[in-house]
């Protein structure tokens, strides 16, 4: 799903989320940035990864420039798309935001033992959600120069 109009230097998001209100809120909020965002989402870890590695209904799938990635999702979760993504020579230099409900801290501790490169909790708050994804855009859209894609 795209959610602005494609310019030459919009930013792509592949956001990784199966709550459906989530989804809403990120478009929402995203629509509203000062960046060019283009937005695709897909709902569980092996969508994603499909998505990544362009196979199937996904080959035409362009590379994101920043992956935003649930913990916990059906059918792979995201520890294993994580380990998977930082493990692939073709994907690793992607940056991956945790964006999930879990404080658990084996669960941060293991996201950044596998190479997140932020974990983020979301906030229940919708004025603190929209703050959040606000400093994401703003911090990794507009201030951090990233990787070329292949």
């Amino acid at each position: 799903m795209v959610i602005t109009a494609m310019q030459q230097d919009s930013k792509r998001i592949l956001l990784v989320e199966d709550n459906p209100a989530d989804v809403r809120l990120t478009q929402e909020v995203l629509r509203e940035s000062r960046s060019a965002v283009a937005l695709d989402v897909v709902r569980d870890g092996e969508q994603a990864l499909a998505f990544l590695r362009r196979q199937g209904e996904y080959a035409d799938a362009r590379r994101p420039d920043i992956v935003l990635l649930d913990l916990n999702l059906p059918r792979k979760d995201g520890r294993e798309v994580l380990a998977d993504l930082k493990t692939d020579p073709e994907l690793q230099t992607i940056p991956v935001i945790m964006l999930t409900t879990s404080k658990a801290e084996h669960d941060v501790a293991d996201c950044y033992a596998k190479h997140v490169n932020a974990y983020i909790i979301k906030p229940v708050d919708l004025d603190e959600f929209v703050e959040v994804m606000e400093v994401v855009e703003r911090h990794w859209l507009r201030t951090v120069r990233l990787p070329p894609a292949h």
